[in-house]
């Protein structure tokens, strides 16, 4: 039963693990087109292949190793130069990396072979990379993907061991009962023709005693022997696997095959951390030469005292003692085994949590919150001055808990971000158009409920910006700009909150045009006087398209809408900058968390708001003249502001004494008029629930340190539905009261 467990568990990590690997790939490769330096990212993605490959083989999950062989044999000619990286070769690794991920999620549905269908996409891929294998190296990679399926699970990287044209040096010292066993030594040294050419033999006889004690049946002799040969060191050994046991046999590599043995060792995967394991997966040492080794290193240690042993000779020195490997090399192996430790030591120093342990956290975090709150309200009234300083000392531990519980949900948005290169990079091609995209701003951190929810909004706008923002190459190149559009995408943080920028250098955006398709459909009236901002947020209405034709991508006056409406539910905001010719940039205002926010707590009559601290800029008192206004002078400058009071709906008598809250969303300032000024308070943000959807101006509500609830404001849906309510206004009283021109005609 634990057994099954720890397989399950084993599983899941192998899945989660691929994935990444999988998402590095396929970033990877479509950095490929756009860098000079690719040597790092071809064995990167080398890596990854390989990784997935020997986990796989680990499951006895055949059909992904069998798959993966022929992707990684494609690879390592791509990383020994023999296959040229080109736009091609980009285009027919992603759909393998995209078949891999296939593979995996059928792995993660508990489906662990492979179906008809994967297999018959498996096998033309494999037709697919075989142009570029066949390509250079004929017949020999054909079969080679004939017989894929026949490699075994156990895979290593013989190709990468094997050693091109060169002098092998041999020296055998045979055992002295080899001839009374029945082997004899110049067979196994005919034998090595078969691998090769014997270019040169010296007979060492120094052993061999005088004729009158000389036994007919026992070996005296040894060989020196320089071998021309391509085989690998494995496989010379095993001519004298039968004579191992009781003879001494040295196999040293040439000397000018050094690089390309340490070059194997530093391409190995990160996941070898024994030196013993390098050399053997290198190609550098046998198995029976690494445990002859350990022999004579443990001989020694039991020879050796207590002083002695404490300084014994490592494994590395008696190797090249021994005259097993060369000192190049082995200081190779011992670099590659220092970066596999620190790279493990990096690892060990984070964990993967499960989503739903850290929400839960949260929420307690949240509740945590409220009760130190109510505790704090409490040792307040009661005046304790004791109690007072006790509940503010737990009230700065809970603030500190509460920021290191949301710093665990913080991710990079670059992760989010790189993603759209593949989008980019296959839309572009369906478009027809030359386009890159830049990104900036990848480290800017937000929580990762923000970044799940945004994928979606991201997605319709890079989309949108691609098929209606930039022009063709030739419309582009007709009108001075390069060939190549360019769309961006950026983050960075501003206020508590943070901004994403998707902008590109196309045609920006028509104001014209949106003006009249607005007014076509009856959204304003052809006399309404509207800002920049306000026409082109005309675009976000529901249906709202000025396409003069339907594509795949868009064109329905679907998709806008849906991304305001889902970014205004994570309490953001989304407006436009446009300059015809220039380019167009769409900003997305989101806040940094969605659960718990610093807030200051205002009084209405006997109602309670919190308005975000974000937002909150000063605090002063309203002016007795600005009674009958909407507005007042701050410093010289005229404010507007929103009485909470009326725009609510609240009764009761008014206070003799009124403040005003100067709040500031992006470039604006506005006022709230409230009743009284209650001070920080620590919010945990609760939704209200479908059936006040409708209420517009509120983004959620808390719980009261008195167990009271308390309305969250939104200052941007606030300040935008006020403003949209003057403007109505304002419309109404300029528009003509139908008079007798009406009845005449209807005379």
């Amino acid at each position: 039963m634990s057994f099954d467990i720890e397989m399950k568990a084993a599983m899941e990590t192998f899945i989660v693990e691929s994935r990444d690997l999988l998402q590095d790939m396929e970033d990877l490769l479509l950095g490929l087109e756009h860098s000079n330096d690719t040597a790092d990212a071809i064995n990167a993605i080398f890596r990854a292949a390989h990784t997935i490959k020997g986990s796989s083989g680990l499951f006895g999950l055949d059909h992904i190793v069998s798959f993966t062989h022929v992707l990684e044999s494609l690879l390592d000619k791509v990383r020994d130069g023999e296959i040229p990286i080109s736009a091609k070769l980009v285009a027919a690794l992603l759909p393998c990396r995209d078949h891999l991920s296939l593979l995996i999620d059928r792995i993660a549905v508990g489906d662990l072979s492979a179906s008809p269908e994967l297999t018959a996409a498996g096998a033309e891929l494999h037709i697919q990379l075989g142009y570029f294998l066949d390509h250079k190296q004929g017949s020999e990679t054909g079969s080679a993907i004939q017989h894929a399926s026949d490699e075994p699970t156990h895979t290593s990287r013989t190709e990468g061991c094997k050693v091109d044209a060169g002098n092998w040096y041999l020296s055998l010292r045979f055992g002295p009962n080899c001839l009374r066993n029945g082997m004899d030594p110049l067979s196994f040294i005919g034998y090595l023709n078969t691998l090769g050419d014997v270019v040169h033999i010296v007979t060492i006889s120094n052993e061999l005693p005088e004729a009158d004690v000389m036994d007919a049946e026992t070996c005296y002799l040894g060989f020196e022997v320089v071998l021309r040969s391509n085989a690998t060191k494995e496989a010379i050994e095993s001519v004298f696997e039968f004579v191992n046991e009781d003879s001494v046999i040295r196999i040293v590599p040439p000397n000018s095959k050094i690089d390309e043995y340490i070059e194997i060792i530093n391409s190995l995967p990160d996941d070898i951390e024994l030196l013993g394991e390098i050399l053997i997966k290198s190609g550098v040492l046998t198995k029976n030469e690494l445990e002859s080794c350990l022999s004579l290193q443990r001989q020694r240690r039991q020879n050796s005292t207590s002083e002695e042993s404490a300084t014994l000779v490592p494994i590395g020195e008696i190797l090249v003692k021994q005259e097993m490997l060369q000192k190049p090399v082995l200081n190779a192996a011992l670099n590659k085994q220092q970066q596999v430790k620190d790279s493990k030591a990096r690892e060990r120093q984070s964990i993967r949590v499960d989503a739903e342990r850290l929400d839960k956290l949260i929420d307690l975090v949240g509740e945590l919150v409220i009760a130190g709150a109510g505790a704090n309200l409490r040792a307040n009234k009661i005046a304790d001055m004791a109690l007072l300083e006790s509940t503010s000392e737990v009230m700065r531990l809970v603030e500190e808990v509460r920021d290191s519980a949301l710093q665990l949900r913080m991710v990079p948005i670059g992760t989010t971000f790189s993603r759209f290169q593949r989008v980019v990079r296959d839309v572009s091609m369906e478009l027809g158009k030359d386009i890159i995209l830049e990104i900036s701003g990848g480290d800017t951190e937000v929580d990762k409920s923000v970044v799940e929810k945004i994928g979606d909004p991201l997605m319709h706008l890079v989309r949108n910006s691609m098929d209606h923002g930039i022009e063709s190459s030739t419309v582009r190149l007709a009108r001075g700009k390069p060939a190549q559009g360019i769309l961006r995408l950026n983050a960075y943080h501003e206020s508590g909150s943070i901004i994403i920028e998707v902008s590109d250098d196309g045609g920006g955006l028509n104001k014209d045009k949106i003006l009249a398709k607005a007014i076509e459909r009856g959204l304003i009236t052809p006399n309404a006087v509207l800002s920049d901002k306000d026409i082109y947020a005309l675009i976000f209405e529901p249906g709202f398209s000025t396409a003069d034709q339907v594509s795949n991508l868009s064109g329905r006056g679907v998709g806008m809408d849906v991304v305001k409406r889902n970014v205004t539910s994570l309490r953001g905001s989304i407006d436009i900058d446009s300059e015809i010719g220039v380019g167009a940039t769409i900003k997305i205002r989101l806040p940094l968390t969605l659960a718990i926010i610093d807030g200051f707590l205002v009084g209405v009559g006997t109602s309670s708001f919190v308005v975000p601290l974000d937002h909150v800029i000063e605090c002063v008192e309203l002016p007795k003249e600005s009674d009958d206004l909407d507005y007042m002078d701050l410093r010289g400058q005229v404010l507007p502001f929103i009485r909470l009071r009326n725009f609510f709906e609240i009764e009761g008598e008014l206070p003799r004494r009124q403040n005003v809250v100067v709040v500031g969303y992006g470039d604006n300032k506005t006022g709230l008029v409230v009743d009284r000024l209650m001070g920080e308070f620590q919010t945990v943000i609760k939704p209200l629930g479908r059936l006040f959807n409708h209420v517009k101006g509120i983004g959620g509500s808390t719980i009261l340190g008195s167990g009271e609830v308390a309305l969250i404001l939104s200052i941007p849906a606030m300040t935008q539905l006020y403003s949209a309510q003057e403007q109505k206004k304002l419309l109404n009283s300029s528009m003509p009261l139908p008079g007798p021109k009406k009845q005449t005609q209807e005379l």
